[in-house]
C-alpha cells in the first residue's frame, strides 16, 4: 500500500529553490526489523516496487520480502504521489507545470534521505536500482559514505553520452512543441529494446497479412508501439517526463573531488544487447570507483532484451544479484 509523508517545511533544492510542503509517496514491504533494502526506480516507475519489479521483489524472490524490509519512494518530480510538475503550486493554486524548479540527482537523493529519517532508518543494508535508479544510488553512496552498505547498479550510467542526450532532446521536443508524449514514449521505448529482441518478438508480422498497403499501423511492431503509448499516456504526466529526463542529462557522478572514499560495496550489472546504457557505461563507473578505492565488481550478462532486461527474468542476472545480496546478511536473517 502506498503511503504519503508530508514534510511541511519542505526542501531546499541544490539550485536554491524551495519546495514546501513536500509530499513523498512511498511503499514498504516486509518486517521493519529485517535488513533494509532500498529501491530507487527508473524514469517511469513509482513507489510500488513489488508491482513493476515483480520479477525481482516479493515473497521467495531474489529480494525476498519475507526476509528483507523493502522500501521504495516515488521520485521528486514524480506524478505518482510525490511533489512534481503536476502538483498544485501553493502560490497560484494551479499545477506547477514548467514553473516547477529544475532539480538534480542530489535533490532526488535528498528526498530519499528525508523519507528514511522520518521512518527512523539510519542506514541502508542494500540499495538496488536500474537505469536512473542506479544513478541515484551511485550519487547517494558517493556523497554520503557509510549510509549504504551494498549497492546493486543495473544498466546504470555515471554520465550520459551525446547520443543519450540527443534521444532525450527529441522526446522533450515532441512534448513541448506538439504535446506529443506518445511520440516521445514510442521513440524511447525503441531505445529500451534491442534489434534482436524485437526481431524475436515481432519479425515482420502484420496484423492482417493480406491487407492492402496503408499509412496507418499495419505491422505488429507498430501496433505494439501504439499500445505502449496509449497505456503510458493514461498513467504518466508529461511534466515528469520532461524533468526526470533532464536530470539525467546533467548528471556527472564523478565531476567533484571526493574527500573520502565510498565505503559501499558495489555490484554492477550490464546487458550484452543494451545499447542505451550499454556495458561501456558500467565499465566507466567501475573504473572510477576503483580509482577512488571502492570495492566493485562488474558483470556483463547475455540477454537479447536490451535495456529492459533489468525488469525481466534473466536467470544469470538474478543469480548474480542474489549471491551479492545474501553473501553478508545470512547471519542477520
Amino acid at each position: 500500500m502506498v503511503e504519503t509523508l508530508v514534510v511541511e517545511g519542505g526542501l531546499t533544492l541544490e539550485s536554491g529553490a524551495h519546495l514546501a510542503p513536500l509530499e513523498i509517496a512511498y511503499a514498504r514491504y516486509g518486517d521493519p526489523s529485517h535488513p533494509v533494502v532500498y529501491i530507487c526506480h527508473a524514469l517511469t516507475g513509482d513507489a510500488e516496487a513489488a508491482v513493476w519489479w515483480d520479477t525481482l521483489i516479493g515473497p521467495g524472490k531474489v529480494l525476498d520480502t519475507d526476509r528483507f524490509h523493502v522500501v521504495c519512494a516515488n521520485l521528486l518530480g514524480g506524478c505518482m504521489g510525490t511533489t512534481g510538475p503536476s502538483s498544485t503550486n501553493p502560490a497560484t493554486g494551479e499545477p506547477y507545470g514548467t514553473d516547477f524548479p529544475l532539480f538534480t540527482m542530489r535533490d532526488l537523493v535528498a528526498v530519499h534521505r528525508t523519507l528514511l529519517r522520518a521512518l527512523e532508518i539510519e542506514r541502508v543494508d542494500i540499495a538496488v536500482g536500474g537505469s536512473l535508479g542506479g544513478m541515484q544510488i551511485l550519487q547517494w553512496s558517493l556523497d554520503f559514505p557509510g549510509e549504504i552498505d551494498r549497492a546493486v547498479l543495473v544498466c546504470a550510467s555515471s554520465r550520459l553520452t551525446a547520443q543519450n542526450i540527443a534521444f532525450s532532446k527529441v522526446a522533450r521536443h515532441a512534448i513541448l512543441t506538439h504535446d506529443a508524449m506518445d511520440v516521445a514514449r514510442m521513440m524511447a521505448h525503441i531505445t529500451y529494446l534491442s534489434e534482436e529482441g524485437m526481431e524475436r518478438k515481432f519479425q515482420r508480422a502484420r496484423r492482417v497479412p493480406d491487407a492492402d498497403m496503408t499509412l496507418h499501423s499495419d505491422f505488429e511492431v507498430e501496433h505494439y508501439l501504439d499500445h505502449q503509448a496509449k497505456i503510458f499516456l493514461a498513467r504518466f504526466d508529461p511534466g515528469t517526463y520532461l524533468y526526470l529526463s533532464r536530470v539525467m542529462d546533467y548528471y556527472d557522478a564523478f565531476a567533484d573531488e571526493r574527500p573520502q572514499p565510498p565505503t559501499t560495496k558495489y555490484l554492477l550489472v550490464s546487458f550484452s544487447s543494451d545499447w542505451r546504457f550499454g556495458t561501456d557505461h558500467s565499465v566507466a563507473i567501475q573504473r572510477q570507483l576503483k580509482t577512488l578505492g571502492a570495492d566493485s565488481t562488474h558483470h556483463e550478462v547475455e540477454s537479447p532484451w536490451g535495456h529492459d532486461s533489468f525488469l525481466m527474468n534473466v536467470p544469470e542476472y538474478h543469480r548474480l544479484v542474489k549471491e551479492f545480496v545474501y553473501q553478508d546478511v545470512a547471519s542477520a536473517l
